[in-house]
């Protein structure tokens, strides 16, 4: 019997690559070794939990035993990888070696935390998986105070959706606006603005400096040496692949786990797959690429092989005070914008040095030109 598959993780585009090899192909032998339980659940649903009253089993939507049974796979959970032989083709766990025949790596990406002082900074908070909502949830729904790191797209999100829940919510960032890398400044001003009067407090062009426990809380000192008292922190202060089993094994790294237009890393029969796969200078963590990513492996695992193409994608912002789309860049590589403006919302495309359109963003009740402007921009591949 040929080895299986093996997949490690068991996020989003592990398990969306097992669906699709599983639509051509019900015998072909997966193995998935993860690191937490491994359900199947929407990852971006964990912005929105707050205002939702949701719990972490809530977002579950196949338990790790119903999937494992329904896809027909086998699956190690709670098990850390501890090596990999790409020569041999073989994996190490606890001192066991596992064979395989292609080996996909989909070990996902940690949220950054910035470095600060004091005793507290190993407590901040982060939300992005299903097991450290569940660890942080008991917490966050006595926390009244709460501090959000970073005002970017999920740290934007979240910060919302708490205040939604009545939470008093700052939020921190050494940026100068909100969402800055996504958003041209007359829309993330906007943003601010609405988010303002719905009670969020904003600390932009800040950074952490300590934090330390007090009698009823926890105590941030900022650089300009304002002092927030809150009840718990959560970081949201962007994403860093999970590259080190990889570069422990001798893959090519860089942000991400290097990998071709078929995705395929610097090692053969070795693939990337997701928010640790870095293809053509990016990581790409939205869910379309990540899911024309899997549907191209499958092919490629069952011998037909697929190069990734990627089409202009369009990125929903989860903001309900101030519904946003966009897509393309926004503000990199942006020399110049065309903005319309009336009472229903605003459209903005973003063009580069040449003239040329390569991005735009719509908000509220602009939605309707989303679909158009999208595809009036040039594909990413």
């Amino acid at each position: 019997m040929n080895p299986p598959i093996i997949i490690i993780g068991s996020g989003f585009g592990a398990y969306q690559l097992i669906k699709t090899i599983r639509r051509t192909n019900k015998e072909q032998p997966i193995s998935v070794f993860t690191l937490d339980a491994g359900h199947d659940y929407n990852k971006p649903d964990l912005s929105h939990v707050f205002s939702k009253q949701q719990s972490s089993a809530d977002l579950i939507r196949t338990s790790a035993t119903d999937f494992a049974s329904e896809f027909n796979i086998t699956l190690h959970p709670f098990t850390e990888v501890e090596h990999i032989d790409t020569k041999l083709q073989q994996i190490v766990v606890q001192g066991i070696v596992h064979p395989y025949s292609k080996l996909v790596l989909a070990t996902g990406a940690k949220t950054f935390i910035p470095p600060m002082l004091g005793e507290m900074n190993n407590d901040v908070l982060t939300l992005n998986s299903l097991q450290e909502f569940e660890s942080a949830q008991p917490q966050l729904q006595h926390a009244q105070r709460i501090l959000v790191i970073g005002a970017g797209l999920i740290g934007t999100e979240i910060a919302m959706d708490l205040a939604s829940c009545g939470k008093s919510v700052t939020v921190v960032d050494p940026s100068e606006a909100v969402m800055a890398n996504m958003l041209p400044t007359i829309i993330a001003d906007a943003l601010q603005k609405k988010m303002q009067a719905a009670g969020i407090t904003f600390k932009l062009n800040r950074s952490i400096s300590s934090l330390s426990r007090t009698n009823t809380g926890i105590c941030a000192l900022l650089n300009s040496t304002e002092i927030c008292e809150v009840d718990c922190v959560i970081s949201a202060a962007g994403l860093k692949a999970n590259t080190g089993l990889a570069k422990n094994s001798g893959l090519e790294v860089n942000m991400g786990i290097l990998v071709n237009q078929q995705l395929q890393t610097s090692a053969q029969h070795v693939y990337a797959l997701g928010d640790c796969a870095e293809i053509n200078g990016k990581v790409r963590a939205y869910l379309q690429p990540i899911m024309l990513s899997a549907n191209a492996l499958a092919k490629t695992l069952l011998a037909q092989p697929t190069d990734l193409a990627l089409p202009a994608m369009l990125i929903k912002v989860k903001t309900p005070l101030m519904p946003i789309q966009l897509g393309g860049d926004t503000v990199m590589g942006a020399t110049s914008w065309q903005v319309e403006i009336d009472e229903l919302g605003s459209s903005v495309k973003a063009y580069n040095q040449h003239k040329q359109m390569i991005g735009f963003v719509v908000t509220e009740g602009h939605m309707k030109n989303a679909f158009p402007l999208l595809r009036a921009l040039p594909a990413n591949l």
